[in-house]
């Protein structure tokens, strides 16, 4: 049995505690802003595929109007922009939305570093991600894939690079990818809201 998998477990935990306790009057900022800037909940849950295939649900700061189509990935919309508040641009190109995962973390849902979960019905991606063993970790806040082309990658090669992850593991490999998360989030890499260009990777 491969130690690295128990360690990275409990670093998750930790450094996850850590940033809410830290993040949390941010949290609460943006709580308040989105109420007042649309009519829904602060929140968005959708269904997504975690270790072993199992379903659990992600949280993200809602972006987009309640009247959204659901499980439908943002640049598969026919005008994205018309859905994606005021609030949630910003959010979205700074990444912010994607703080409340660190919940998903601290529940044993999901990792800092993995593949990023599947929808529910994305069953290309899941069944290319079985051949490479990437649907057996947890998946993570960002990843190999992440940083490599996000959703402009094919899903053959976003699978194969998920695969490349599991076969890397690595304490190592994980703060490479944690601080190459950092430079691509400053640097709003892979993020060109719009018709067909929106990056994100689902709607709401």
């Amino acid at each position: 049995m491969r130690i690295y998998p128990v360690i990275k477990r409990i670093l998750d935990f930790i450094l996850s505690l850590i940033a809410m306790l830290i993040l949390w009057p941010l949290f609460l900022i943006i709580a308040i802003i989105i109420k007042l800037d649309s009519k829904g909940p602060v929140f968005f849950k959708q269904k997504r595929i975690g270790k072993n295939k199992k379903y659990f649900y992600i949280l993200k700061f809602r972006t987009m109007r309640t009247d959204t189509p659901k499980d439908m990935p943002t640049h598969m919309l026919q005008n994205p922009d018309q859905f994606i508040t005021k609030v949630g641009k910003f959010l979205r190109k700074t990444s912010l939305d994607e703080l409340p995962q660190i919940i998903n973390i601290l529940k044993g849902e999901m990792s800092i570093i993995g593949p990023r979960p599947a929808l529910w019905n994305q069953n290309d991606l899941i069944a290319e991600r079985d051949k490479y063993g990437a649907n057996a970790v947890y998946p993570g806040l960002t990843g190999w894939a992440q940083i490599n082309g996000r959703d402009e990658l094919p899903i053959e090669v976003k699978a194969s690079l998920d695969g490349e992850y599991v076969q890397r593991m690595s304490f190592t490999f994980d703060i490479k990818i944690f601080f190459k998360t950092v430079f691509s989030v400053l640097r709003s890499e892979g993020i060109k809201e719009g018709t067909s260009e929106s990056k994100k990777e689902v709607s709401l």
